[in-house]
C-alpha cells in the first residue's frame, strides 16, 4: 500500500509557482493583509485578516482597527501597515491625564 498522498501534480505545481512569480502576484500570505483604500470605514470594520483554528482555538484576527482621534474623527488602522500607529494608540489609552503609565 502506497503510504504517501500527492497533494499536487507536477503541472498543478508548475502553474502555481508560475502564477505566484508573475509581476502583478498576490504577495501576502493573507488577504487581509491588503490594504484596499477604496473601502469605506464600515467595510474595513468587517473585513477579516485571518479566520482560522489552530491548537488554542478558533482564531480571527481582524485586518482593521478602528480608533477615533483626538478630534473625534474615526478611521481605520491596518493591521500590517499602521501597526505602529496601532501600539502607540495603545499606549496613549494605558496613561492618565498627567501621562504617567497605568496598568488596570
Amino acid at each position: 500500500m502506497n503510504l504517501i498522498k500527492v497533494i499536487m501534480s507536477n503541472k498543478e505545481h508548475e502553474k502555481v509557482y508560475d502564477e505566484s512569480h508573475e509581476e502583478d502576484a498576490f504577495r501576502t500570505s493573507n488577504e487581509g493583509d491588503v490594504v484596499d483604500e477604496s473601502k469605506s470605514l464600515e467595510e474595513k470594520k468587517e473585513q477579516v485578516a485571518v479566520d482560522t483554528w489552530d491548537i488554542a482555538g478558533h482564531v480571527k484576527t481582524p485586518a482593521y482597527f478602528p480608533v477615533e482621534g483626538e478630534d473625534g474623527e474615526e478611521k481605520a488602522l491596518h493591521h500590517v501597515r499602521d501597526a505602529e500607529e496601532i501600539s502607540d494608540v495603545i499606549r496613549q489609552a494605558r496613561t492618565d491625564e498627567d501621562g504617567d503609565r497605568k496598568w488596570w
